[in-house]
């Protein structure tokens, strides 16, 4: 039994190695035909991608539209005084009072805990506006950051009240 234990190595610092086939040689070009890549070197026949200090540019992208110039542009000058993209955009997810009528009992307390646990507006540190979708035929205490006006007549039309949430 002793002698089982001295034949299996150790495990330590000293014999870590690689997984195999992890690492891979590098390609060693120009050692001959057989190699697959002698003569040329993998480079072609002629042309400037052939000849010694040859570059390629790291965002070419082989004659096509490259992609800074198919991206939308920022407006006014185009110095550092230009604005940002839609700098001024809100950030909300919507919740229509159909899909609160589907999930809710009439009388419900309608909080954004209540919303995710029933799948309506999961994404959290985005606020969430009740917008009039649908059709709302009970009495429901809805919760939200924001409310679109109809949406705010349509739940209290039902019987409902909106309490609105400042963070």
């Amino acid at each position: 039994m002793a002698d089982n234990e001295n034949t299996e190595e150790r495990i330590g610092l000293h014999s870590l190695k690689p997984a195999p086939g992890s690492r891979k040689a590098r390609k060693r070009v120009g050692r001959g035909e057989g190699s697959g890549t002698g003569k040329t070197s993998g480079r072609g026949q002629k042309g400037a991608g052939s000849r010694s200090g040859s570059k390629s540019r790291s965002n070419f992208e082989g004659g096509q539209m490259p992609i800074h110039m198919r991206m939308r542009k920022l407006r006014g000058p185009h110095m550092k005084k230009s604005m940002p993209f839609e700098p001024f955009r809100t950030h909300t997810q919507p919740v229509n009072l159909g899909d609160l009528d589907d999930r809710f009992e009439a009388g419900a307390e309608v909080t954004l805990d209540e919303m995710r646990e029933k799948g309506l507006g999961t994404r959290k540190q985005v606020p969430v506006k009740v917008l009039a979708k649908g059709e709302l035929s009970k009495a429901l205490t809805v919760h939200a950051h924001a409310f679109s006006a109809s949406a705010r007549e349509h739940i209290e039309a039902a019987g409902g009240t909106c309490v609105i949430i400042e963070d």
